[in-house]
């Protein structure tokens, strides 16, 4: 029979080590460094961390609003179930609140319902891109800020342009990103995941 590693916490520290042997750290600022390696470690792609993209002081907006009590919310429900509950701060509230509009696509309706919650809430995208253009719409439209937008959406259609959106949008709202048409639901998961407590 073939012998392999049992023990999870080991299987961690073992594949945590790797992707920093792996990867090239060197441009990630200190407070994003465990979102980074978790990104990596979502997706087993070390080469993600190159085309990380964040805004100054990211990482520490994300902890401290999630110290705060910030609501998580979640554009799916396998992004929300992805949360460990057990790394949270502050029994934050992870919200996934599926809604349908024959007009557009359940992640972009599902989005709009997040109106009321969006102040000072971490959001985690990790699904297709109507729902960061919806996002973006929101907040031309006077929504409330959040406190981080977690943008991982993935695909061929939208997903790296909503993306540059993100980046290049005049509000300044904090965000950490992954530029191109890769992403996903596992990601955005990992980056919370990460930035909720500083044990790696």
């Amino acid at each position: 029979m073939t012998a392999y590693i049992r023990d999870a916490d080991e299987i961690y520290r073992q594949s945590f080590s790797i992707i920093r042997a792996e990867a090239d750290l060197t441009r990630i600022p200190p407070d994003l460094e465990k979102l980074a390696v978790r990104a990596a470690h979502a997706c087993g792609m070390p080469g993600i961390v190159d085309d990380l993209h964040f805004s100054v002081g990211a990482g520490t907006a994300g902890r401290a609003a999630l110290a705060q009590g910030a609501a998580i919310l979640c554009d799916s429900a396998i992004v929300a179930e992805g949360v460990t509950r057990s790394r949270l701060p502050a029994n934050n509230r992870v919200v996934f609140e599926p809604r349908t509009d024959p007009a557009t696509t359940p992640q972009a309706a599902t989005v709009a319902g997040w109106r009321p919650h969006l102040g000072g809430a971490v959001v985690a995208i990790g699904t297709d891109a109507t729902g960061l253009f919806r996002l973006l719409e929101l907040l031309d439209e006077g929504a409330p800020r959040p406190a981080l937008v977690l943008a991982f959406p993935f695909g061929f259609v939208g997903a790296a342009e909503a993306k540059q959106m993100l980046v290049d949008d005049p509000r300044g709202v904090p965000y950490v990103t992954l530029a191109g048409r890769r992403g996903g639901t596992a990601i955005a998961a990992a980056a919370i995941n990460a930035l909720a407590t500083e044990r790696e």
